[in-house]
């Protein structure tokens, strides 16, 4: 006699202890960290007469800025009038008549002296040294945004004709 032949299942489950179940792998991160810079003005500065007849009108201007520069670069704040002093016949940047100073430059060096704005050129307001950045504290400057006070002197000449005159300071900010 033959007998039907027995089919076992048997299941083996095997857990592995202690081996890993984890893969680690790098990945290498770059970044490269610009020299960047920001500079900012009041919409309006009015000179005014600072006393008696034919005296210099005056005005200060506060100019704020941020930047970061790189080591071996810096930077600088320049100014240029351009347009010159509208309508024609008034005073003009251009004969020389406009001065300015410049004082507690935040970051950097302000301008040295009294320096005659420029209708052609740009002209110095602030150096910028090699890494030099604003706001954050040491190694940078607290201020941020840091500022430099920059104070206008034009020449009242009487030849003048009376009315009101503008013109445009045109500030620019470079860092490398």
């Amino acid at each position: 006699m033959h007998l039907p032949a027995r089919v076992v299942l048997l299941t083996i489950i095997a857990a592995v202890a202690g081996l890993p179940d984890t893969l680690t792998t790098t990945q290498s991160l770059s970044v490269t960290i610009d020299a960047v810079a920001k500079v900012s003005v009041p919409a309006t500065v009015t000179l005014t007469a600072s006393g008696s007849a034919f005296s210099a009108y005056t005005g200060n201007l506060t100019v704020s800025y941020k930047a970061q520069t790189t080591p071996t670069g810096g930077g600088n704040i320049t100014m240029q009038i351009s347009p010159d002093f509208s309508p024609a016949g008034g005073p003009s940047a251009a004969s020389g008549n406009l001065t300015y100073t410049c004082s507690g430059a935040g970051l950097g060096t302000a301008c040295s002296g009294i320096v005659t704005a420029s209708t052609t050129a740009q002209t110095a307001v602030v150096t910028l040294p090699t890494s030099g950045c604003t706001g954050g504290g040491s190694p940078c400057s607290s201020a941020n945004p840091a500022t430099v006070s920059v104070s206008f002197s034009l020449v009242d000449d009487p030849t003048y004709p009376t009315g009101t005159y503008s013109a445009t300071a045109k500030f620019t900010i470079s860092a490398t």
